[in-house]
């Protein structure tokens, strides 16, 4: 008798999408820190413009730095710079480059900052304005040439703080630890050392310096949005959500406190709540007619990418690509979004080159392995994803995260130690009770331990069409009814089939299944459309013996007699001599025990 073997495992993802916290979140974070002052060393416009006739009709530009109003002090030293000589004009473009720098626009910032050195007062050796240049390159991401502008700036703690952060983004570990040696005990230095605490996921740490630096200084309350995000990123989102209400209790149109806010929201329910919690911050963006230049320049592409996320990669195709480049989770959501099209060329095409550090990021590199591993059937890809995986999952500050444990239970079970990847699976089920995916490979996994009781229970809560018609699905299924005594479902489960070669495996499972088990009727039915498909000695004998198993539970008064006349019809399906034999041993005990045939 031909047993087929099973297509013991298939381990599946659809990941969730990344949405992103704050516009380009390591830059941003980081970039923040570096200020070392919050006002610029230059004389105010008020003391520039002398007695000019405007002075009494015209707001002083002290007054929108102090509300740190950034375009309205732009907007003032614009029209002042239109309406002065042409060397007064000049004399501002380093005011406008401080203003353009807080809005976000680094590149303007830079031009303007550029601008100066061709002014012989301010010249090719100027120290202070290298460093500004070195600030604008390092917040558009071009850290080699703010590295090479920042070695000409003047030694201040500024420049080592731009060093500091220049080191880590170069991947120089040494000048890393060289320039934490030279960060005083400024508060500017605190937060930067916070910064960079945050940058390399050691998201307590840095808590701890923002609670720290808060004890002492009550009113710098953007210090609660860090520490929310810090928390956020730990997980503990309802306490994030705690923590940014102080904040946005102050300041309820903030941009990046509304957008993480929406962000816990998406974690802790659904992305209907998020984009709920997106409104209000929508609607100033429409009002305001902001969102292309402007106080929201920096928030309109990240609320367009986080709205992607929420809606579940309705309208995908249509932005992120056009936001690759400009926030970093937009490239990853595109490749979550081609995986779940099952567009596995695309996705790896995309993640090929890219730098692979935080967590989602790995963890999406495992996965598109794993999937170019079955496409391919190459074992290197397969070993790359085991890899990957259990490095995220063994790594200190994952270890004891969903996501850690999640990514052990992958190693463990493409390791094909099934024990412990259902060890770790159960210790986060709470988290995913209802996540279809989870519940396909935790089925899986409890099957190969042969727990079927709970592999029925599993498969049968997935919604998903998807994977309810994968046949990997269908074989543990089947197989999980014959196992718990009911393979009438098995048979169903086939019948609702189309014919086709996997129609043909999961018949060949239920036959040998249902035999082994001793239920006879249905593998006596399965061997016969087997015989029937395909001919062959294998499926005869399956069905000879399976017939003859029925009989005698019927003998024995475990089968209903009914069943008589099934495995009869069965028997004159078949041309072989052995079928007249037993049909006449059962016509005749038939006739003995008085049943009509």
């Amino acid at each position: 008798m031909y047993i087929p073997t099973l297509q013991s495992h298939k381990i599946i993802y659809v990941g969730s999408f990344i949405f992103s916290i704050v516009p380009s979140v390591t830059d941003h974070h980081s970039s923040i820190m570096l200020l070392s002052r919050s006002r610029p060393a230059v004389a105010s416009t008020s003391e520039t413009s002398g007695g000019s006739s405007n002075e009494g009709k015209l707001p002083k530009l002290g007054e929108f730095l102090d509300k740190k109003d950034f375009l309205g002090a732009l907007t003032l030293l614009e029209f002042q710079r239109s309406s002065s000589q042409a060397s007064d004009a000049k004399g501002l473009a380093s005011l406008v480059a401080y203003c353009c720098f807080h809005l976000g626009d680094y590149k303007r910032a830079l031009e303007e900052y550029q601008s100066l050195l061709k002014e012989p007062k301010k010249g090719l050796d100027d120290p202070t304005l290298w460093l500004n240049i070195a600030c604008c390159l390092f917040s558009m991401g071009m850290y080699v040439e703010a590295n090479e502008a920042a070695v000409k700036g003047t030694p201040s703690p500024l420049k080592n703080r731009l060093s500091f952060h220049l080191a880590h983004k170069l991947g120089n570990e040494d000048a890393v630890i060289a320039n934490h040696a030279k960060l005083e005990e400024l508060l500017e230095n605190q937060l930067s050392l916070a910064s960079m605490h945050y940058l390399r996921q050691d998201y307590q740490n840095s808590i701890d310096i923002y609670k720290r630096i808060l004890l002492d200084n009550r009113e710098y309350i953007a210090l609660n949005v860090y520490v929310a995000l810090c928390y956020h990123r730990l997980e503990y989102f309802d306490v994030s959500q705690e923590v940014l209400a102080v904040y946005l209790q102050a300041f309820p149109g903030s941009a990046i406190a509304l957008n993480l806010r929406a962000c816990n929201t998406f974690r802790l329910y659904t992305g209907a709540a998020a984009e709920k919690d997106l409104k209000p911050l929508l609607n100033l963006m429409n009002q305001e007619d902001q969102t292309k230049n402007g106080m929201f320049s920096s928030a309109y592409d990240l609320i367009r990418h986080n709205l992607v996320v929420f809606r579940g990669g309705q309208g995908a195709l249509q932005i992120l690509p056009k936001l690759v480049d400009v926030i970093p989770e937009a490239r990853f959501n595109l490749i979550i979004y081609y995986l779940q099209q099952d567009d596995v060329t695309n996705a790896s095409t995309l993640i090929k080159g890219t730098k692979i550090k935080g967590t989602p990021e790995k963890i999406l590199y495992a996965i598109v392995n794993l999937l170019l591993s079955y496409e391919t059937g190459n074992r290197e890809y397969l070993q790359t994803a085991q890899s990957t995986f259990n490095q995220v999952g063994s790594s200190e500050n994952e270890h004891d995260s969903v996501f850690g444990r999640l990514c052990m239970a992958s190693a463990h079970f493409l390791s094909r130690n099934f024990d412990h990847a259902s060890l770790y699976m159960n210790s986060v089920r709470q988290h995913y009770y209802n996540d279809d995916t989870f519940n396909f490979n935790y089925a899986q996994a409890k099957g190969m331990l042969n727990q079927y009781q709970e592999v029925e229970e599993l498969l049968t809560m997935i919604q998903s069409e998807k994977i309810r018609n994968d046949f990997t699905y269908m074989q543990w299924l089947a197989r999980a009814y014959i196992m718990n005594k009911k393979p009438r479902l098995a048979w169903e489960l086939h019948e609702r089939m189309e014919t086709s070669p996997e129609s043909f495996r999961l018949l060949q499972l239920i036959a040998n299944e249902c035999y082994r088990l001793g239920q006879f009727y249905y593998a006596a039915k399965a061997f016969d459309l087997l015989e029937r498909y395909e001919p062959s000695t294998e499926h005869w004998e399956g069905k000879r013996g399976a017939i003859i198993g029925v009989f005698q539970l019927i003998i024995a008064g475990h089968e209903p007699k009914e069943s008589l006349h099934d495995i009869i019809a069965l028997l004159r399906n078949s041309s072989k001599p052995n079928a007249e034999k037993i049909l006449g041993v059962i016509k005749k005990w038939a006739k003995e025990n008085r049943i009509n045939l």
